[in-house]
C-alpha cells in the first residue's frame, strides 16, 4: 500500500506542479490589493500558513518552486509595490539578482530564540519569527537588523527595556524554557553522575546546517570541538550532548559520537537544554543558540564561530568579527535578541504576543505534554 502511494504521488506531481503554475500566473495578473505584495520563495508547505500570520501586514503569495526564472521576471514587475521572502539563506541567486537588479526589498526569515514546545523538524509551528531586512542573525559573513540593533542601540536610555531583560531572563531560568520545550525534566545525576571535578558541555550541531556553514569561517565537525574542549581542560569532565534532530535520525550525522567517547561522556538520550546546564561550569560551541542560553545561566562560553551573541564581549571567541564595534551585557544582547528583534505570534488564536506571555503559554503546554503540574 505504501508503495501503491508512492507511485501515485509521483504520478501526480507534474500535474501538481502544472496546476500551482497557473494558479500563480492568474493570481498574478493584476493586484488584489493596495498592501505590498510579499513574493515568497523556497517556504516549506507546512511553513506557509503560520508565515502568512506572521506577515500579515503584507499580501503574501507563494511562488511555486516549478515556475522559472522568466515567468516569475514577467509576474512580478507589473506589481508596482512588492517585496521578495526568503527563508534563512535558502534562496535562488537568479531571484535575488532579479531583486538587486530592480531595487527589490529583500526579507528573510527565521524561527526566533523562544520557538515552541516541539522541533522545526517535527513541523511544530512557532511561537516567534525573525523577520529581516538587512540579512539574517545567523549569517555573519554580513550584517543582520540583529546586528545593527546590537551596534547602535542606546541601551543606556533605555532603563525599563533593561529591566524587563532582566525579568525575562529570571522567567526562563525559574520556568526552565527554552528555545525548544518538548524534553520532560531528568535528574541529572543519573545521567551526567556524581560531579567530582570541573565540567565542560561541549554542545553538538548539525555540521551541515546554515547556521555553522555561514556562521564559521572554516570547516569544523562536533568531534572537533570535543577534542579542542579536551585538549583545552584536560583535568575537567567533558560531556558531549549531540543535536536532539541528530539522535533522532532527523538529520544526518556528518561525524560519529563514538569516536570521541574515550575523552568524553556522550549524552545519547534526549535532554533538556535547562538539564543538560546542571552542575557545568564552561561550554563550548561552534555557533549554537544554547551558548546564549548558558550565558543567561551565567556560564562560561566559548564559541568556534561567530554566533550573534559573540563579539561583544561576553564570550571566549575564537573567530573574531570586525563589524561588532562595542561591548555589551549579556541584559543588553537578551534585550535586543529576544524582546527588539523578533515577533512573536500564538500559533492557536493567531494574535500577536509578547515575549513573557510566550514564556508563559510555552510552560503551560510543557507541563500538559509531560505531566508536569509544578
Amino acid at each position: 500500500m505504501k508503495l501503491f502511494r508512492q507511485i501515485i504521488k509521483k504520478m501526480l506531481r507534474p500535474i501538481l506542479l502544472i496546476i500551482r503554475t497557473i494558479d500563480f500566473i492568474s493570481i498574478n495578473k493584476n493586484p488584489v490589493s493596495d498592501r505590498t505584495i510579499a513574493f515568497t520563495f523556497e517556504i516549506s508547505k507546512w511553513k506557509q500558513e503560520y508565515v502568512k500570520e506572521f506577515l500579515r501586514e503584507y499580501d503574501v503569495r507563494f511562488v511555486p518552486s516549478s515556475v522559472n526564472n522568466l515567468l516569475i521576471k514577467k509576474c512580478l514587475l507589473k506589481q508596482e509595490k512588492k517585496i521578495f521572502v526568503f527563508w534563512g539563506v535558502n534562496e535562488n541567486p537568479k531571484i535575488t539578482e532579479l531583486a538587486s537588479k530592480y531595487d527589490i526589498p529583500v526579507l528573510r526569515l527565521e524561527d526566533g530564540f523562544v520557538r515552541s514546545t516541539g522541533l522545526g523538524s517535527m513541523h511544530t509551528p512557532p511561537y516567534s519569527l525573525c523577520v529581516d531586512k538587512t540579512g539574517i542573525y545567523f549569517d555573519s559573513s554580513k550584517a543582520s537588523d540583529l546586528e545593527v540593533l546590537l551596534n547602535t542601540y542606546n541601551f543606556s536610555e533605555n532603563h525599563d527595556l533593561i529591566k524587563r531583560a532582566n525579568r525575562a531572563m529570571n522567567m526562563l531560568k525559574k520556568l526552565k524554557i527554552s528555545k525548544y520545550n518538548h524534553v520532560s525534566e531528568k535528574n541529572i545525576e543519573d545521567i551526567f553522575g556524581i560531579k567530582t571535578r570541573r565540567r565542560v558541555l561541549v554542545i553538538g550541531q548539525v555540521e551541515d546546517d546554515a547556521s555553522i556553514r555561514k556562521g564559521c569561517n572554516k570547516p569544523i565537525t562536533n568531534n572537533d570541538i570535543v577534542r579542542l574542549a579536551k585538549s583545552e581542560n584536560p583535568k575537567s569532565e567533558i560531556i558531549y550532548k549531540p543535536h536532539p534532530d541528530v539522535l533522532m535520525g532527523r538529520r544526518p550525522m556528518q561525524s560519529n559520537p563514538a569516536e570521541v567517547e574515550d575523552i568524553a561522556r556522550v549524552i545519547t538520550e534526549p535532554l533538556s537544554l535547562d538539564n543538560a546546564f546542571e552542575t557545568i561550569d564552561h561550554v563550548y560551541t561552534i555557533t549554537s543558540l544554547a551558548g546564549f542560553e548558558a550565558l543567561i545561566r551565567g556560564i562560561k562560553v566559548t564559541t568556534i564561530g561567530a554566533p550573534f551573541y559573540s563579539g561583544w564581549g561576553v564570550t571566549d571567541d575564537r573567530q573574531q568579527t570586525s563589524r561588532r564595534r562595542r561591548n555589551l551585557t549579556v541584559e543588553e544582547i537578551f534585550a535586543a535578541a529576544y524582546i527588539l528583534y523578533p515577533k512573536y505570534i500564538d500559533p492557536a488564536t493567531k494574535e500577536e504576543i509578547t515575549l513573557e506571555e510566550t514564556i508563559r503559554k510555552l510552560k503551560d503546554k510543557k507541563s500538559l505534554a509531560t505531566n508536569d503540574i509544578s
